[in-house]
């Protein structure tokens, strides 16, 4: 009853880690005997849930992948943007197959398939069809835009000169709470890993009730701090040169691609997906109404 979660240590990974280990005592969906591993760099250093077991790996050292994957029955692939992203995968999941893990959930993204100009967009939708040749059932997870990022990034902005920098512009993003993530990722992880029978693979787009657009959120956060928030508008190349000053180079243009992308094509959910978010949460995503209120109040307590 082993389960292998990769990404342990970041915003989705720890707010997982946390979910499972709550599912292990609940009365409603109670999951007693799971062991589960968390996959971390650096054991001594890695905060984690009491119960869960750090091994040490890094998705490169094929003979730490080959020890932390021994004995798994399910993996949770999450692979954070990075140049050598697909080859992390690809190594992780060749690795999972020899090893005769039989249940994967991979953390992919929204319009991985139709944003093929994009490098983290183009190397998750390769891993998606890498799964299928390697004949393994998954349950593939496609996130929208993180609603935390904003609160991450643009916090100083916001309460100071009040802007809101971020260029998706006007076609509409169906932002989503990373709770709400990590809330349907444990689900599915369960699941699939309690399953009997191996499921078929399946494709959960994980969405915000809403598609935004710049000036919207502008307007929610004016509403809510009293104040003009102005957006900025969909200056991309602007935004690549900022972040260019704290990235490195490649990742702030594959940022940019990313925001093109979003300004010309956007990155709505359908209604159909909406109702399948809906149905793995047993009730509405919550709204970027409510993570802006929530966010204000604790910046001001």
């Amino acid at each position: 009853m082993t389960m292998l979660i990769t990404g342990a240590t970041g915003s989705i990974g720890s707010l997982l880690l946390q979910q499972l280990t709550d599912a292990r005592t609940s009365s409603a969906r109670p999951a007693e005997g799971l062991t589960i591993r968390a996959l971390t760099r650096d054991p001594s250093k890695a905060r984690l849930p009491q119960g869960v077991v750090p091994v040490a790996g890094d998705m490169l050292n094929v003979s730490a992948m080959r020890e932390a994957l021994q004995g798994v029955k399910t993996l949770f692939l999450l692979n954070s943007v990075a140049t050598d992203e697909f080859t992390q995968a690809a190594l992780t999941l060749n690795l999972a197959h020899e090893a005769g893990v039989t249940r994967i959930v991979y953390f992919s993204v929204f319009n991985g398939q139709r944003f093929s100009n994009v490098p983290h967009f183009a190397a998750k939708a390769s891993i998606e069809r890498l799964i299928a040749d390697l004949g393994l059932q998954a349950t593939i997870l496609r996130p929208n835009c993180f609603m935390q990022n904003d609160a991450a990034y643009f916090q100083q902005v916001l309460l100071g000169p009040g802007l809101y920098p971020f260029p998706i512009g006007d076609q509409g993003v169906s932002m989503v709470d990373t709770r709400d993530i990590a809330e349907v990722a444990a689900k599915a992880l369960l699941q699939r890993h309690q399953s009997a029978d191996l499921l078929p693979t399946e494709v959960i787009p994980l969405v915000g009730p809403d598609a935004l657009t710049g000036a919207g959120i502008a307007a929610i956060w004016s509403s809510l701090m009293g104040k003009t928030i102005t957006y900025t508008g969909p200056h991309t190349t602007t935004f690549e040169a900022n972040l260019a000053q704290h990235l490195p180079s490649w990742m702030a243009m594959d940022m940019r691609l990313m925001l093109d992308r979003f300004c010309h094509d956007g990155m709505a959910a359908s209604a159909d997906d909406l109702a399948r978010m809906t149905h793995w949460l047993g009730r509405a995503p919550r709204s970027y109404a409510a993570f802006a209120a929530e966010t204000l109040a604790q910046w001001q307590a």
